[in-house]
């Protein structure tokens, strides 16, 4: 076999060998979705992430928001046919590693990890600045640091208590985009129309057309802001009945969010008491439910806002220390390493270790990192996340590794080439405006190709092994639900179908 050959697993819950089930499979595909949504936050995306796009295009942010929806119906399919094929908590690196190779698995292992870890402390640096506004003399940074120890700390206890906390803090941020969406629709000012307009406030504050190209650039930063659905899977070994749940959890999450995202963001461009104090107000939406909700109002908003940011330092702090722990237990590094990094607390069920690594980097980067750093170097990760996903998924067809999926795509192969070709427009505007961001996800790539041909190809036999999925004892057939029936395939040669 080629040092880069695709491993071929198994079926996931099938025979040969397999991962030992460590962790606690007690979660439900509710709370899947649970943690799933926590990690993507669309809360803090409708406060942070669209007023950037909203001074850039005006009322024309619901066409690329509605774009990006498109494009994340298809990276989501890509999703849910590898998460079944291999409901790993590795996530994405046990997909690429599987069927494009263990070279390529370990590169994006370590690039999306690293990717993990500086997000943590963007976010987190991102509360302690919004904490340290509304508690004078506190340090911004210092605070960020503490809520990243802190969300560690909780990041360690049972999967289950960690579903409903982060479903409680959930809970108070959909609360918060609801007032968004009430206040918008009851006090309606504008038409429709205002949709399809592509506007920027001028040096007066005078609103001017722009073009539809800017509206495409926009898309790029809509997509983003809808990230985080094809989180379910590092949670597979810890979700009853993996192998179907998974890409249900995933298509739900990633319908919740563009409902939550689009909807709150449509009322409040149609409810604003002026369009164009919107567009150029640095903080849009305290400026519209103060307008429409008063001080007080603003005030209990924020708050839940706040909440809704912390939540998620828990949520990726949860993912990322399970990526990592599934790379220990695929013997990644000197035997001690992978030994402390692969330990699961016999009565949490979690790897306490592995998590509190990701925390303790996390603290240390934004310690030392100022937070313009880490979103440049975070920029393309994502990007270059996905590409690899949506190949994985063209691959594991072609040479078979995601036969066994139990659910599989509509429309092949529709998804991942218009995905390839949608991020490969994303990423000439990425060189185009900071070329450091792709310079930086693919140096990344390239250091995790060397680490594995200098340490773990030259000991293949017993480095960087891929079993199976571990064994699922709820894996039962059942009838298909909301959103996803029975694994249909399409082929588009003779024209038939089969269920699988």
């Amino acid at each position: 076999m080629s040092a880069d050959q695709p491993a071929v697993a198994p079926p996931a819950g099938g025979g040969g060998h397999q991962y030992a089930q460590e962790l606690s499979r007690s979660l439900t595909l509710r709370g899947n979705v649970l943690i799933t949504l926590s990690s993507v936050t669309p809360a803090s995306s409708v406060f942070i992430i669209i007023p950037a796009v909203l001074a850039a295009v005006g009322g024309a942010s619901f066409i690329a928001f509605v774009a990006a929806a498109v494009v994340g119906i298809f990276m989501a399919f890509c999703y849910g046919e590898l998460s079944s094929a291999f409901p790993i908590a590795g996530g994405e690196y046990s997909f690429a590693a599987r069927v494009l190779g263990k070279g390529t698995g370990f590169a994006l292992f370590l690039m999306n990890t690293l990717s993990l870890i500086l997000i943590i402390g963007v976010i987190a640096l991102g509360t302690g600045q919004y904490l340290s506004a509304a508690v004078s003399g506190t340090n911004s940074k210092w605070v960020g640091v503490g809520v990243i120890v802190a969300c560690a700390v909780v990041a360690v206890l049972n999967i289950r208590t960690n579903a409903w906390v982060t479903g409680t803090f959930l809970v108070i941020e959909m609360a918060a985009l609801v007032v968004l969406t009430v206040l918008g629709f009851i006090h309606v000012s504008r038409p429709v129309s205002t949709l399809f307009h592509a506007q920027a406030a001028g040096s007066n504050g005078v609103l001017t057309s722009v073009g539809l190209g800017l509206v495409a650039a926009q898309t790029a930063t809509a997509i983003f802001s809808y990230n985080g659905y094809g989180a379910a899977v590092y949670f597979s070994e810890e979700t009853r009945n993996a192998a179907r749940h998974i890409a249900r959890a995933i298509m739900w999450s990633l319908a919740i969010t563009v409902a939550a995202e689009l909807i709150p963001m449509t009322a409040v461009l149609l409810g604003a008491p002026s369009l164009g104090k919107l567009i150029s107000n640095p903080a849009p939406m305290e400026y519209f439910v103060t307008a429409r909700g008063g001080s007080t109002m603003n005030t209990i908003v924020s708050l839940g806002i706040a909440l809704a940011i912390i939540n998620a330092t828990v949520a990726i702090t949860l993912q990322a220390g399970r990526t990592l722990y599934s790379s220990a237990r695929d013997r990644a590094y000197p035997g001690p390493v992978s030994k402390s990094l692969g330990y699961v607390h016999p009565k949490l069920q979690t790897p306490v270790v592995a998590t509190l690594v990701v925390g303790g980097a996390a603290a240390v980067v934004a310690s030392i990192v100022p937070i313009g750093s880490l979103i440049t170097a975070t920029g393309a990760t994502l990007v270059a996340l996905y590409v690899i996903v949506a190949l994985s998924a063209i691959v594991g067809r072609r040479n078979g590794t995601t036969a066994h999926a139990r659910y599989k795509m509509p429309w092949w192969p529709l998804a991942p080439v218009a995905v390839i070709l949608t991020l490969g427009y994303v990423t000439y505007q990425l060189w185009k405006g900071n070329p450091w961001q792709v310079i930086i996800a693919a140096g990344a790539l390239a250091v995790g190709y060397l680490y594995y041909y200098a340490y773990l190809y030259p000991q293949r036999e017993t480095r960087w092994t891929m079993p199976s999925a571990p064994h699922d004892e709820h894996a039962v057939d059942e009838p298909g639900g909301i959103l996803m029936g029975p694994a249909l395939e399409i082929h588009p040669v003779g024209g038939h179908e089969t269920e699988n």
